[in-house]
């Protein structure tokens, strides 16, 4: 069990780590822009196959997310990449990176969520 929480840190800081060289200029732009296509859907309450799906749910996080990570850290050049690794551990260490557009970014996709739903079920309740 705790081979997987170790595995669980490093993922987290692998993940941060990609997120930094998404933005630094000297990585290609193909690899930033997957690098925060991956990052957004590791961070993302809104998977490609729902968590409540027995099985599956879970496994689409458990392998596009590491693969997403995996292709991206091989097309980062190794400088920029090693520099990013610091300075995630650094931010991990002094507390969780906070990302507050990220947040509200999330929050009003809910929002519209739950809107479209009410609006879906009125119209069903009104037949």
């Amino acid at each position: 069990m705790q081979s997987l929480k170790q595995v669980a840190r490093r993922l987290k800081k692998e993940t941060y780590a990609v997120y930094l060289a998404s933005t630094d200029q000297r990585v290609p732009w193909y690899a930033r822009i997957l690098a925060g296509l991956t990052v957004a859907y590791a961070f993302s309450p809104i998977d490609l196959i729902p968590d409540f799906i027995p099985v599956l749910g879970y496994l689409d996080d458990l392998i596009i997310v590491p693969l997403g990570i995996w292709l991206v850290l091989k097309m980062i050049p190794p400088q920029v990449l090693a520099e990013c690794r610091e300075k995630a551990a650094a931010e991990i260490e002094r507390g969780k990176p906070i990302n507050r557009a990220a947040a509200v970014v999330i929050i009003a996709i809910w929002i519209g969520l739950g809107i479209l739903a009410a609006m879906w079920l009125t119209r069903i309740f009104k037949r």
